[in-house]
């Protein structure tokens, strides 16, 4: 029979890893919005994002609410990674019958302890009398909570059945009960559980604690979960303490084939029958009742116990914990096992004391490996959600069992490895959890919440109201209009130039067409065969060496006809002559479709004796120089226009380019009438508007921060493409490098430690931000970034790092939104409608390959303009596809 029950209470290795499954399953049920209420493991959020990380310092008070006790505390921190706070405590004794009593009456007398606790030890040297002092609840009850200082209580438990608190805040109780002590200096800042105190205080310099097991009269645990997959809360960046309340693991039934007649026994007996099935089996208020029921079984069937009475296993909680641990810490002999079975009233044989010793350590071993099965759960749920390969974290442990059974850290240690072998957990004893701990958690929200008023401070310059872009809509439309004037086009920031391109594609192009694309350091020749079939194309990319780009126009026209002639020779295309697009990607004064004078050049570019000249020109007197005859240039265009053009061919509806990608620009078809700058009023043109100088007459100095202004000054073109440098790619990570120097300086990041890497210009590029706001994205890779710029960043530098690249982000994707507003609403009213029904062609990296950019950008259009339905098509090959479909319209309409 003794075989037979040790047997029952030893859980083999598959089954725990049957458990440690269902552990799993339950923690993501708990964490999911949609099945939340259903799940028997809580995961309820703590709103605490952050360990301590050493430098907390200041006066904290905590309040405890005990067994039938409150307990005070004034913790003073030193800033020196809380190595040795020291602390002042007083212990008061609740009055008779108030755990069952009026609630608020609960409350007042804990406001009256903290006001005697205060009289006693307030002094000058301890505190200031003006000083605000913020104190931390400590209440090991189930509540909701919502935020750090507020939280409704769900039930209570441990005895407590005070009226009136139950679907109440508790903290909003607690001020009120404070403040009607006139201790209006005392502000409740934070509201947690003991479980959380015991992962706090493990936190020490260097050291991050982000997990706690609490093995005691209840058993708990929490940890740090990645905060976008606590769904149950708003909180989307960084990480949060998740509260597991795995006590009621198995109350759906998961652990019916573990339990023992004896647990059912205790189950049956408590006062709550059918839940908390796990706490039953690990918490320490009812290991001493496993052991009294097996005990009374045994009895029955003549294993313990023959022939005397046993009276005395009868009465409920008469074998305590501290029996069991008495009992199984012995290792020599049964002589204290004797005594302590004597001093119950049992007459025990030497027989019996054996074997009641061999039960006690089976039921306290079972409850040390169910620990170990689900710390395991929540380490492997770490490791996975966190993407990594191994996870070496620290664990805070304390309560009852911890300190009182010998072998429970060499259990927790050796069956969570087994359990979850690719995590490492170092086991810490926590100091004081409810107590230290608590005071931790307050000092780390008002460290948090003075960094997140420093960081608002900062960021907040960049974040535009709804009125900041209606402005910046109607400066766009006001200078559009001034751009379209012929007496204020030569003073308008945005020059609106006539692309003599009349007419979109209509489907019914064909033939051969021959395509050069020119907008950067690569150069493309294309040829674009249009049939019935489609569109069919074959290219190659040509290179422009740094010293052709800086050199003589001569030199970079003569580089270019060479590399048409090697691609012609290689597609066998020399004896045709085919109708050519040139996609001309810099700003030009057009005068017609294949006459276009280039006004400035960008990207880098600075070839001598361009400016001013025709670019078609240009190209045709390389041709002579180099002896190419058959070079029939019909077009010469910009991206904006080929991207508008290329997404034409499929959707007749586009009439709209826009470029996003290391520049930006944007065109659209205007009515003939507005266009003062060419004469005739019949029909439509497609006009570049070359909004990237829009802000170049001062007018948007208003939305210009202090990054911005830096990063323009240090550009080869200072006041110059003032709207581009806060949208294009070229410059969104500059605005962030530089956003980064100012937090640094300010101890907001990497511990006010900048590396040299960090200090180069151009260092942080634009591909950085995409990969950094990528939802979900391991935080861990963010740090990777950091290490490539010798950055040693924390947790919370990546959360903060991530919160900079959207802001810088968003911005951008608004800003182009309210000019896009101002395009598509100036169409709109053109054209007299209610109602337009429009769509624009995009291309650019940052559009296509930001992870928000194109839906902040549509978001803020379908805001700012709501009478427009707007949709985009991502172009194909705009510069390519589009040069050549402008050359065949061209010779369409010819």
């Amino acid at each position: 029979q003794i075989q037979r029950a040790l047997r029952s209470l030893c859980i083999p290795l598959e089954r725990l890893h049957i458990m440690k499954g269902h552990m799993m399953q339950d923690m993501c049920k708990g964490l999911s919005r949609q099945t939340h209420a259903q799940a028997k493991v809580r995961m309820l959020p703590t709103y605490i994002c952050s360990t301590p990380n050493g430098t907390e310092k200041g006066n904290f008070l905590v309040v405890e609410l005990c067994q039938n006790q409150v307990r005070t505390l004034l913790v003073t921190l030193y800033g020196d990674g809380n190595m040795s706070p020291q602390m002042m405590y007083k212990i008061f004794d609740m009055p008779e019958g108030m755990m069952q009593g009026d609630g608020e009456a609960l409350f007042d007398f804990i406001a009256q302890c903290v006001s005697q606790f205060l009289a006693e030890t307030i002094t000058p040297d301890t505190c200031n009398s003006e000083e605000r002092l913020p104190l931390g609840f400590v209440f090991p009850f189930t509540c909701r909570q919502t935020q750090l200082d507020k939280a409704e209580l769900l039930s209570w438990s441990k005895g407590f059945s005070c009226s009136g608190v139950v679907g109440k805040d508790v903290v909003q109780m607690l001020q009120s009960a404070i403040n009607k002590q006139e201790l209006s200096h005392v502000d409740v800042v934070a509201l947690m559980n003991d479980t959380v105190g015991t992962m706090m205080t493990c936190c020490t310099e260097g050291r991050p604690c982000e997990i706690a097991v609490v093995a005691d009269k209840g058993s708990n645990c929490c940890f740090m979960a990645e905060a976008y997959l606590v769904e149950t809360a708003e909180e989307t960046s960084g990480r949060m303490c998740v509260n597991t309340e795995w006590g009621c693991f198995g109350d759906d039934g998961t652990l019916n084939d573990i339990l023992t007649p004896y647990d059912e026994s205790v189950d049956e007996e408590s006062s709550n029958p059918g839940e908390k099935r796990f706490e039953k089996l690990v918490g320490t208020l009812y290991l001493g009742e496993i052991v009294r029921h097996a005990l009374i079984a045994l009895t029955a069937e003549k294993a313990v116990f023959t022939g005397t009475d046993i009276a005395v296993l009868k009465e409920k909680g008469v074998f305590t914990i501290q029996h069991v641990l008495d009992i199984i810490n012995n290792e020599d002999g049964t002589t204290d096992v004797k005594r302590v079975l004597e001093v119950l009233g049992l007459q025990p044989s030497e027989r019996d004391c054996g074997r009641v010793q061999q039960i006690c350590r089976a039921v306290v071993g079972r409850a040390a490996t169910l620990h170990a099965v689900g710390l395991a759960a929540i380490l492997s749920y770490m490791c996975q959600t966190r993407d990594m390969e191994t996870l070496m974290v620290n664990v805070g442990v304390d309560g009852e069992l911890y300190k009182g059974y010998s072998r429970f850290e060499e259990i927790l240690q050796s069956v969570s490895r087994l359990l979850s072998p690719e995590c490492l957990a170092t086991l810490l004893p926590s100091r004081d959890g409810s107590g230290r701990g608590a005071a931790m958690v307050t000092a780390v929200a008002l460290r948090l919440a003075a960094q997140r008023r420093a960081v608002n401070e900062v960021l907040g310059p960049l974040r535009l109201t709804r009125a900041d872009l209606e402005k910046v809509q109607a400066l766009m439309r006001q200078e559009m209009e001034r751009g379209l004037g012929k007496h204020t086009n030569a003073s308008a920031s945005v020059r609106m130039l006539p692309t003599y391109v009349s007419h979109t594609p209509d489907g019914t192009e064909r033939g051969d067409f021959l395509a050069l694309d020119l907008g950067g350091t690569n150069f493309r020749v294309l040829v674009v065969r249009v049939t019935e079939e489609g569109i069919s194309m074959a290219s190659e990319i040509y290179v422009i060496p740094a010293s052709i780009m800086r050199g003589t126009g001569e030199g970079l026209f003569d580089h270019i006809i060479d590399c048409i002639v090697d691609f012609q020779t290689k597609q066998n295309l020399m004896t045709q002559t085919l109708p050519l697009g040139f996609t001309f990607s810099f700003p030009c004064q057009q005068v017609g479709l294949d006459k276009a004078l280039l006004l400035t050049w960008t990207k880098g570019f600075t070839a001598s004796d361009c400016v001013g000249h025709d670019v078609v020109q240009l190209l045709r007197d390389a041709a002579r120089r180099k002896q190419h005859s058959g070079l029939q240039v019909v077009a010469l265009l910009n991206d904006t226009v080929g991207t508008m053009m290329s997404c034409g061919y499929d959707d007749p509806k586009c009439e709209i380019g826009l470029i996003v990608g290391t520049g930006t620009n944007a065109c659209y078809m205007e009515e003939m009438k507005n266009v003062g700058t060419v004469e005739g009023d019949q029909g439509r043109m497609c006009i570049n508007m070359e909004w990237g100088a829009f802000g170049d007459n001062g007018c948007l100095d208003h939305i210009f921060t202090h990054f911005d202004r830096v990063v323009d000054e240090t550009t080869i073109n200072p006041g110059k493409q003032r709207f581009e440098k806060l949208i294009s790619g070229m410059y969104l990570g500059e605005i962030v490098r530089q956003i980064l120097l100012v937090m640094t300086e300010k101890q907001l990041l990497f511990q006010g430690r900048v590396s040299s890497k960090l200090q180069t210009r151009n260092i942080f590029q634009t591909k950085f931000l995409s990969t950094i706001e990528l939802n979900g994205l391991a935080l861990r890779q963010i740090r990777t970034i950091l290490k490539e710029l010798e950055l040693d960043a924390s947790f919370e530098d990546s959360v903060l790092l991530r919160e900079v690249c959207q802001a810088v982000s968003l911005r951008a994707a608004q800003l182009c939104a309210a000019g896009l507003a101002a395009v598509v609403e100036k169409m709109r009213e053109n054209r007299g409608l209610d109602r337009l029904s429009i769509s624009v062609g995009v291309d650019g990296t940052l559009y296509k390959l930001h992870p928000c950019f194109s839906q902040n950008l549509q978001k803020t259009l379908k805001d700012l303009a709501p009478n427009c339905d707007v949709s985009f098509h991502l172009s194909e090959d705009g510069s390519g596809k589009g040069a050549a479909l402008v050359a065949a319209v061209a010779c369409r309409t010819a």
